[in-house]
């Protein structure tokens, strides 16, 4: 975005204690203490498009990354937008889909298994002007026609090279959608939007309804300008309108059938309550295709932000992970600004007891909106050591181009747009490049740091230690900012006993071996000055199945999840609680499976072989779903603190619960006393629903008289209006 159950959780794996058998240690022992060979690996771990924590997602500017087609830098019908000299930062510098197709061998050397492109969609073709200077879209995020390629960046038939060439070499695409906004309201095109050429609207030419009509956000807490005001001049665009939808869910299935595997959402902050609404009918429409892996933009700064726990709402009930902007604000504190390293371990300890699948958020230590990790502070190691915890810490990680080649512009501080600059060189011999690799080796072949419970192991103000733990496969990791050394004792760690060598060597100054005694306890060692170093242990093919990834983590019946994990076996069942689900195909490693016939809720999957596994939440929804925006006229008068909520009679209206964690809302009330909410909701079914108010002391007033009751479209968008019953 251009910004200007029970006691454990069972979405998490329950541990079975770390009882190491001599086999496990005859099979592991040995390989877990040799330095891997630096080169691409296959990897032992499945991989499916709903989970990507098994690797690396490395995000591209692709107009800032290479030029491999010089004749589309200024091309036919768009042209007056490229700077050759690449002295205005916001027009075209050239990079394109083909110089990223030519630059995947590069990619997949690093031990990339993702690339997030941004959006490659056609842009504005009349610049916008702002104090004078022409803008440009070259960044992607100005769309006028989400249904056809930007001429700067090639045709549809380079992006299905890319794809193509991508997956020869084993990496995945995930592509930047932004269906916010158009482009700016105020210039250049004033927010047009086609299809395939055929224009539908404009900012000052609406008479469909395309926009809201409210003017920019003035206000970042104010719900409803969040939602329904224009973000950073940019056009936007009114989900509820059904010809809006249709539109923007046709634009993705394209992508999708031209075989992207993933998708990042921008700016879900500003088109959704906590439980999703319209966004939650667009991850279901994506999921109708098969299993893919979807992450979104709520920009929040820490886990004090006020909308902290919408977010973490969002993140667990509309089927779209998020960008871990909290970890990514402790990361730069730790590691730019010199903070504690107390501060991250707050943050994972709280997310981990937040978020149902921390595991499939996304961590990063800098990208295309805030000033790069060096502008910050420039030291290369206090990068590498950034990069360490993002690549080991719980969730997927992000690597934004050029940063394995300390890539940086320091101008007005190296915030938007000297955070874009050219990719200025491919070498595959630094050290960052190298520790990519590294890690990413790691996270394909031990299962701990993909799926991995997190523990804070020993801390001061400069050292973190931490483990991560799936089952008997566990990965220790310190790191050590400081400039002076440290003894390391009182520590203890679930490695089994033995010796271990440092796996990363000494890359990132260390090259630390360890003893683990009996009891878990490690020997007293030194860890030296800036040293980061990893110990692991990757355990054998287990008898009992373990679950280690569902994916994607909310469906309807009929869709297809993939269950990721070991000990599968070839054959078994698989139960959403007590319902078995029809097998669609089965490995060791990874089961396909249709959601079978359930009602809407959370339930715990099991693979069952001989025995059956560890419980894993899954979601699944009441069918197809569809946007419908409620309203509720003339409701009791509210004081501050009080709000307006939703409840109704299935999962997606929350089963009729009351509390602000639980219903549907707040709702918004830009026209008091009348309230509204635009709700994610089965399609094609009759729903009961009501209308309550929750106080700020957590008190309840229910309307009176019956149910409301409403059959939803089968497909679309809806509303209904109702009247508060006294």
């Amino acid at each position: 975005m251009l910004r200007r159950i029970t006691a454990t959780r069972l979405a998490r794996p329950v541990l079975i204690g770390v009882v190491v058998l001599c086999s496990v240690l005859a099979y592991s022992l040995s390989t877990s203490l040799v330095h891997p060979t630096r080169v691409h690996a296959a990897g032992a771990l499945p991989t499916n498009d709903a989970d990507l924590g098994t690797g690396v997602i490395y995000q591209v500017m692709l107009d800032r990354f290479f030029d491999g087609n010089t004749a589309n830098d200024d091309p036919a019908g768009d042209t007056g937008l490229y700077d050759s000299t690449k002295s205005n930062w916001k027009l075209y510098w050239g990079g394109d889909l083909q110089g990223l197709t030519d630059k995947m061998g590069y990619l997949a050397g690093m031990g990339v298994t993702a690339v997030w492109i941004s959006p490659p969609v056609d842009n504005i073709h009349t610049a916008a002007v702002y104090n004078g200077v022409p803008n440009a879209g070259y960044h992607g995020y100005w769309a006028r026609d989400m249904y056809k390629i930007d001429p700067h960046m090639g045709t549809w038939s380079d992006f299905d090279n890319l794809v193509n060439t991508a997956h020869n070499d084993g990496i995945k695409i995930v592509i930047d959608f932004a269906p916010n906004h158009s482009n700016p309201n105020d210039t250049g095109e004033y927010g047009s939007i086609y299809e395939n050429g055929t224009f539908e609207a404009a900012y000052n030419n609406d008479p469909n309804g395309w926009f809201h009509h409210n003017g920019g956000i003035t206000d970042y807490n104010n719900l409803y300008q969040d939602e329904y005001y224009n973000l950073a001049d940019l056009a936007d665009l009114a989900q509820e309108n059904n010809s809006v939808d249709s539109y923007l869910k046709g634009a993705i299935n394209q992508f999708l059938q031209h075989g992207v595997d993933a998708v990042r959402v921008d700016a879900v902050k500003h088109m959704a309550d906590q439980t999703g609404g319209w966004v939650r009918t667009l991850s279901d429409d994506v999921e109708a295709q098969g299993p893919h892996y979807m992450v979104g933009e709520w920009y929040l700064s820490n886990i004090s932000d006020p909308t902290y726990s919408d977010a973490v709402r969002f993140a667990d009930n509309s089927g779209v992970n998020l960008l871990n902007f909290p970890l990514n604000y402790a990361l730069r504190d730790v590691y730019a600004n010199n903070n504690g390293a107390s501060e991250l371990d707050s943050v994972i300890s709280q997310e981990e007891h937040d978020f149902t699948w921390l595991n499939d958020q996304a961590n990063f230590i800098d990208n295309h909106d805030m000033p790069r990790f060096l502008s910050v502070n420039n030291n290369d190691t206090r990068m590498q050591e950034a990069l360490a915890v993002t690549l080991g810490a719980p969730g997927v990680p992000i690597i934004y181009y050029g940063t394995e080649q300390y890539l940086h512009n320091d101008t007005s501080g190296g915030g938007d747009p000297y955070n874009r600059p050219m990719m200025s060189s491919f070498s595959t011999t630094t050290t960052a490049y190298q520790e990519i690799h590294d890690f990413s080796t790691l996270r394909q072949n031990n299962p701990a740091l993909a799926y991995g419970t997190y523990q804070q192991r020993w801390m001061n103000s400069d050292v973190y230690i931490f483990e991560r733990q799936f089952y008997n496969s566990v990965v220790l990791e310190a790191v050590n900012k400081g400039s002076s050394s440290y003894n390391i004792s009182g520590l203890y760690t679930n490695l089994p006993t033995g010796s271990y060598n440092d796996y990363l060597g000494s890359l990132l100054g260390g090259g630390t071996n360890i003893t683990v005694n009996s009891g878990g306890s490690v020997t007293p060692f030194t860890l030296g000055a800036n040293q980061t170093s990893v110990w692991q242990f990757t355990a054998g093919e287990p008898s009992t199945p373990e679950i280690g990834h569902i994916g994607p983590n909310l469906s309807k019946p009929g869709d297809t999840v993939i269950i990721d994990g070991q000990g599968f076996g070839s054959s078994g069942t698989v139960k959403f609680g007590s319902t078995n689900a029809t097998v669609n195909s089965w490995s060791s490693h990874s089961i396909s499976v249709t959601t079978p016939n359930v009602a809407g809720g959370q339930y715990s999957v099991q693979v069952c072989t001989s025995s059956c596994s560890n419980g894993y939440l899954n979601s699944v929804s009441s069918g197809a779903q569809v946007a419908v925006t409620f309203t509720v006229y003339n409701a009791p008068p509210t004081n501050v603190g009080d709000n307006v909520y939703l409840t109704g009679n299935d999962a997606e209206l929350s089963n009729w619960s009351t509390t602000t964690s639980t219903a549907i809302g707040p709702a918004d009330d830009p026209n008091y006393p009348n309230w509204f909410i635009m709700a994610s909701v089965p399609a094609c079914q009759t729903i009961q629903f009501k209308f309550i108010i929750i106080t700020s002391s957590g008190s309840v007033q229910w309307e009176n008289g019956s149910n409301h009751s409403f059959t939803t479209p089968c497909s679309g968008t809806g509303y209904d209006n109702v009247t508060w019953q006294n």
